[in-house]
């Protein structure tokens, strides 16, 4: 089972109108600072946070309760003046606990008035996440013949059908920056990863290596998946035939 909370700016749109013309630098700022914070408070409790858009983000939160996101919402009202709603929802896939968590803030089940905290806590002990991390074979060598920007232009096409590839599997992708995704799992990632690292190969001529991660919270999985991707390059850089794909799980 998988939980996750979304968490965006309210009215937004309406209050950026209020900072005037000249506002663009003011809310680049906002939204790093925002991000940073998002990111810290959750990753203290063993969760991970990934940039959806500028004033929404996705937390994989498994095991957290919602007392755990309480203290993290308090935290963060205390840091900005702006309101914060907090969406929270699980499924046995990420796509569907996004909708769990869409579907309380939609349908107002509330769990917290006074913080703004919507949707639905999952109450299982026992969990298990799936994470995995992509990388783009040989981007450096790309470097010397392409401009940075050909290449942000290539990883963003990646990232578009990675992202449709992958909302179809009912995960979820997230780009991390410099050429690094990471997926959101269901269980059978390793079947999935091997089709679409095929697809990528022969549609847009890419090479990418992608490492796996099994556990039971967000960091643990993510730190596993990097783990397996760092193994790749271990491999890889040894003179061996490098796998395209290498798992690590402690579940």
């Amino acid at each position: 089972m998988i939980q996750l909370t979304i968490i965006k700016i309210n009215d937004y749109g309406p209050w950026t109108l209020t900072l005037g013309s000249d506002r663009e630098h003011q809310l680049q700022i906002l939204q790093a600072s925002l991000y940073k914070e998002v990111q810290q408070l959750f990753s203290e409790k063993n969760c991970l946070a990934f940039l959806n858009i500028a004033d929404e983000f996705f937390v994989l939160t498994n095991g957290l309760s919602l007392d755990g996101h309480l203290e993290i919402q308090k935290k963060l009202e205390k840091l900005f003046d702006l309101k914060l709603s907090m969406s929270i929802g699980y499924g046995k896939t990420p796509f569907d606990a996004n909708l769990k968590a869409y579907e309380g803030k939609q349908t107002e089940v509330i769990l917290n008035l006074d913080h703004n905290i919507y949707g639905f806590v999952n109450g299982e002990a026992e969990d298990e996440v799936t994470i995995m991390h992509f990388d783009i074979e040989g981007i450096t060598s790309k470097r010397k013949t392409k401009s940075p920007y050909e290449i942000s232009s290539t990883i963003f096409k990646l990232y578009a059908t990675m992202s449709e590839y992958f909302l179809n599997k009912k995960s979820m992708a997230f780009f991390l920056g410099g050429d690094n995704f990471m997926i959101i799992s269901n269980k059978d990632a390793k079947e999935t990863a091997k089709k679409f690292i095929d697809t990528t190969k022969e549609n847009l001529g890419i090479v990418l290596n992608c490492g796996i991660g099994r556990g039971k919270t967000a960091r643990e999985a993510a730190k596993l998946a990097t783990k397996s991707l760092d193994t790749i390059r271990e491999i890889r850089d040894s003179g061996k035939e490098k796998p395209e794909i290498y798992e690590t799980s402690c579940i």
